[in-house]
């Protein structure tokens, strides 16, 4: 299923037309007994969008491009083809739920009554479109007007499946992903949608629904790149915002754990210091062994009503932002080191894709498992390897591996490329870069994207 977050950029001026032609040409491509059809398909229809049409395509976007076809063609397959290739479902009927889906909205006649209304000039729909791209572009006086023009507007929904308030674009998060930006100005727009009425804690349907403005800011990355995450809390809180509403932070976590399970240590720390309420996970992941210790009695065991799965979380969250006070706490009251939460990355893991190189040297000197593998097959030092690959600071995860490898880490004969400076490092002890085909026993299907 195409997430609301993957939802595709409608085209300037959307066509019901077009897109049941578009509908009749997926069938067509479903039926055809070509495997290959139905990507065609995706990527023509995913380009065009994309404004590239038959033109060689740029480096910037191509991954998100790519994603986009690969994610439409695995749900057109799964809905039309289903198991065994059969075509069971190619149907009209089919076809348009896969475009309607692949836009965020639940179903074919919902899409082509955001379409129509969106053609009708001045339409509430059209309105708050124009709203949500003010928004997301920093555009504070096309905002102002069409707030004044219609005072409506600060209280209606998105008529996409996530049914966001104008307020839940200020996050950057939940909202569809080609709206997922941070202008400098933010904060600027937010108050001024907050002096319009805005509701402050008004839920979208995100994340298994009940996200708010404020969870869904702290657990953003955009407007924590964009430096200005701390004052867009601030701002949200100002004017009212709830920090402990149970599923706040979306996926049933009130805040700081969103925050925390996120990636966002900076946010999740901010919102612990203006007074959110702690559980043992959170306290441990924010490095307040104050309230940590609060759940155990003086003989080191965990109070009533308190489980172990708690103080495991804990514990893995506190490896993961550097907490080493609290790991050694938790490590003195019987956390085991090869706890995970059930997808084998345990503790040493967690602060190896942190890069917290103080608490891998804690950890180490406890003699932790090293080559057990999390569910993605990476030890520890693969881990480190995986993390160095995908932005991680190439000096701070050679020290990492160093420190891995004297305490006993395997290093591997060839590994996935890393990096320049990385690969260089490997190289000279040994190991030497593959082609991220070799990986998988054979090179991937060759597709022009």
């Amino acid at each position: 299923m195409v997430s609301p977050q993957g939802a595709l950029a409608l085209p300037p001026r959307p066509s019901v037309e077009r897109y049941r032609k578009l509908a009749k040409e997926l069938v067509k491509a479903c039926k055809s007994g070509d495997e290959d059809a139905v990507g065609r398909w995706a990527e023509r229809w995913v380009e065009t969008l994309a404004g590239l049409g038959d033109l060689k395509r740029a480096s910037k976007g191509l991954a998100e491009i790519n994603r986009s076809i690969l994610d439409i063609e695995d749900f057109a397959r799964e809905k039309m083809l289903g198991p065994g290739a059969t075509g069971a479902n190619c149907t009209l009927a089919s076809a348009q739920f896969v475009i309607a889906r692949s836009h965020g909205f639940e179903s074919w006649p919902k899409f082509v009554k955001h379409i129509e209304a969106l053609g009708r000039k001045g339409s509430s729909v059209a309105r708050f479109e124009a709203a949500a791209d003010a928004i997301v572009g920093g555009k504070t006086e096309i905002l102002n007007r069409l707030l004044k023009e219609d005072p409506g507007l600060i209280r209606a929904r998105s008529t996409r499946e996530h049914q966001a308030t104008l307020l839940h674009y200020v996050s950057a998060n939940g909202v569809e992903g080609y709206r997922q930006k941070t202008p400098k100005n933010i904060v600027r727009i937010t108050k001024l949608l907050l002096n319009a009425g805005a509701e402050i804690d008004a839920a979208a349907n995100v994340y298994g629904g009940g996200a708010t403005a404020l969870g869904l800011a702290g657990t953003s990355v955009h407007p924590e790149k964009a430096g200005v995450q701390e004052a867009l809390l601030q701002a949200l809180l100002d004017h009212g915002a709830r920090i402990d509403l149970p599923r706040g932070g979306g996926n049933d976590d009130p805040a700081v754990l969103g925050c925390l399970a996120n990636g966002r240590g900076e946010a999740a720390a901010f919102l612990a210091d203006r007074g959110a309420e702690l559980t043992l996970a959170s306290a441990a992941g924010v490095g307040r062994l104050d309230v940590v210790k609060g759940y155990f009695d003086d003989g080191g065991a965990l109070k009533g009503g308190t489980s172990k799965e708690q103080m495991e979380a804990g514990f893995l969250y506190a490896c993961g932002y550097g907490q080493t006070e609290v790991v050694e706490f938790l490590l003195e009251r019987g956390v085991d080191l090869a706890s995970h939460s059930g997808d084998g990355q345990t503790g040493l893991h967690w602060a190896v894709i942190g890069g917290r190189l103080d608490t891998v040297k804690s950890l180490l000197r406890r003699n932790p498992p090293l080559e057990v593998k999390n569910v993605y097959g990476g030890t520890v030092l693969g881990q480190a390897l995986w993390t160095a690959a995908h932005g991680g600071d190439s000096e701070a995860y050679i020290k990492i591996i160093e420190t891995l490898i004297a305490a006993g880490a395997e290093i591997p004969r060839r590994h996935v490329p890393v990096n320049k400076r990385v690969d260089d490092w490997l190289e000279k002890h040994g190991s030497q870069a593959e082609p991220t085909w070799y990986w998988y026993g054979e090179k991937p299907r060759d597709l022009k994207r």
